[in-house]
């Protein structure tokens, strides 16, 4: 039976391959740091991570999961990994364009006020179109 490391070091293997990463300590150490603000991580460190010898702190378990895009907890506990590989389920940023993802960067880089602004603009848009006045206007149903 594996222990609750080894078990960490598979689940943060397969959410690396599902972000597209080669799980390898290498490729993770270097995307570790680049995302992760505080001490960087050393090579032996995460190869620690990868083959089952340790566990991170939580600090650096939440940046893997953001870096990674999967719940925290799906690297803790191991709930939503395989489960949503079974379900096929999709995340609400999944298929959105290079201008899209750009324009949501730029959005959360304004101060409150503006995203407010911004906020109460697409939400009169949203309501002076909705989405099925509009399906309804390109099919010609009602």
């Amino acid at each position: 039976m594996k222990n609750a490391k080894q078990l960490f070091a598979h689940r943060l293997q397969d959410a690396m391959i599902k972000a597209g990463l080669k799980p390898r300590p290498a490729v993770l150490e270097r995307a570790f740091n680049l995302h992760y603000f505080g001490k960087p991580v050393t090579l032996h460190g995460v190869r620690k991570w990868l083959i089952g010898e340790s566990i991170p702190p939580y600090d650096k378990i939440s940046a893997l999961a953001e870096m990674l895009k999967v719940p925290p907890e799906d690297l803790i506990f191991g709930l939503g990994i395989k489960q949503k590989n079974r379900n096929s389920h999709i995340r609400w940023d999944d298929g959105i364009g290079y201008q899209e993802r750009k324009i949501f960067e730029t959005f959360l880089t304004l101060p409150t006020p503006q995203r407010k602004v911004v906020r109460e603009v697409i939400e009169a848009f949203s309501k002076a179109f909705p989405p099925e006045a509009i399906a309804t206007k390109n099919t010609g149903k009602k």
